[in-house]
């Protein structure tokens, strides 16, 4: 039997960031795809660099700017045959205007989907808490989108980002498990939902790693997860491959975020 993707689609994964977080995503994007057999899988290109500087860094200013190597990937990626890319990591996604204005592919917006999936989970979330990289806190990244899908977002105060959230996060990529990085987080996210969370955003790719949703008493969203549905829903519905100009609708069937060179974020007017 033919693969459901057609001959023309083929997703372009621009990872590294980190790499377990890489691996764990496309396990999952294999995990979800609903198949008979190897052929019904989903063809994928997958570019894993783990020498892309860190993102958090430069956002702070404190390092270098992480867009060069983020593009030479996605070119990567275009040549390699990708019609595509998905990018499983949440900070990178600040860079992400430069990357398709220059690179001419369609970009899978991962915290565009993730705003759109709260968007459907019932109860209505009306307010969500956001576990993530102080980068991706900085460059109000959920902070825009969620304000389009009219969610309020709640973040940890500076001890808890400082002292539990970060450090759990370099340890997952120093490549530690266990309760050292589970305790930490599972404290941040309490403190989250004792301020109103009715769901909580795993928000940076290393984050599922380590916690446990399910000593989380509210749901815990895994924006890796939620990209890989997205991108399996694309697949199924056969999205159209060209799809240019302003950001989607957090309530449309795939957030096709920043496309082509008429890409605008979120803010943009």
């Amino acid at each position: 039997m033919n693969g459901s993707t057609g001959p023309s689609e083929v997703i372009g994964i621009l990872g590294g960031m980190g790499p377990a977080a890489t691996a764990d995503f496309y396990t999952k994007l294999v995990s979800m795809t609903p198949v008979r057999s190897d052929q019904e899988h989903l063809k994928t290109v997958i570019w894993s660099d783990p020498t892309v500087p860190d993102r958090t860094e430069a956002l702070m200013g404190l390092g270098p700017d992480p867009t060069p190597w983020l593009l030479n990937g996605s070119r990567v990626l275009r040549e390699a045959g990708a019609t595509l890319i998905a990018i499983p990591c949440n900070t990178a996604h600040a860079f992400i205007p430069e990357i398709a204005d220059q690179v001419g592919l369609p970009i899978v917006h991962m915290i565009g989907e993730v705003a759109r999936h709260l968007t459907r989970l019932r109860p209505r979330v009306r307010t969500a808490g956001l576990l993530a990289t102080t980068g991706t806190i900085r460059a109000g990244l959920y902070q825009d989108w969620l304000a389009r899908a009219g969610i309020d977002l709640v973040l940890p105060d500076r001890a808890g980002q400082d002292d539990q959230v970060m450090p759990a996060i370099r340890a997952v990529k120093a490549g530690q498990r266990g309760t050292a990085v589970s305790g930490p987080l599972a404290r941040a996210a309490r403190q989250l939902v004792d301020n109103g969370a009715q769901a909580i955003i795993a928000g940076c790719t290393e984050i599922p790693l380590g916690l446990n949703p399910r000593i989380v008493p509210v749901p815990l969203v895994d924006p890796a997860a939620v990209l890989a549905g997205a991108l399996v829903h694309r697949s199924r519905t056969h999205v159209p491959r060209e799809a240019p100009g302003r950001p989607a609708s957090p309530n449309s069937d795939v957030s096709y975020a920043i496309c082509h060179s008429t890409a605008q974020s979120p803010g943009a007017s």
